[in-house]
């Protein structure tokens, strides 16, 4: 399984940014994919990520109402589009595969808000 990020970039407070990924190397349709982050000194944390079954979402309480994770209709790519940023969103965001109990990262990409 490969996950292919692209992305983030540098944002003042109140900007947006998207990120997306691309996930290959599988074959089921059964699986959910999403986005973590890490910043500095952190733990990873789960921000949000989508259901492939039957496309139910998930959201931190921290970024609900200001970013949107979709999928490109029966795809394997998705998108998170962060609104209203924060400089507490400032963090590595990695994208995540969970199939069974299998596990898979990509590579991370840097978001940072500041003024």
């Amino acid at each position: 399984v490969q996950l292919q990020a692209s992305g983030g970039g540098s944002v003042q407070p109140g900007g947006s940014l998207s990120l997306s990924c691309a996930a290959s190397g599988f074959t089921t349709d059964n699986y959910a994919i999403g986005w973590f982050r890490q910043a500095p000194g952190k733990e990873r944390k789960g921000v949000s990520c989508i259901s492939s079954s039957d496309g139910s979402t998930y959201y931190d309480d921290s970024v609900k109402g200001r970013f949107t994770i979709s999928r490109d209709g029966g795809g394997n790519t998705i998108y998170l589009q962060m609104n209203s940023l924060k400089s507490e969103d400032t963090a590595v965001y990695y994208c995540n595969l969970r199939w069974g109990s299998a596990v898979y990262w990509g590579q991370g990409t840097q978001v940072t808000v500041s003024s």
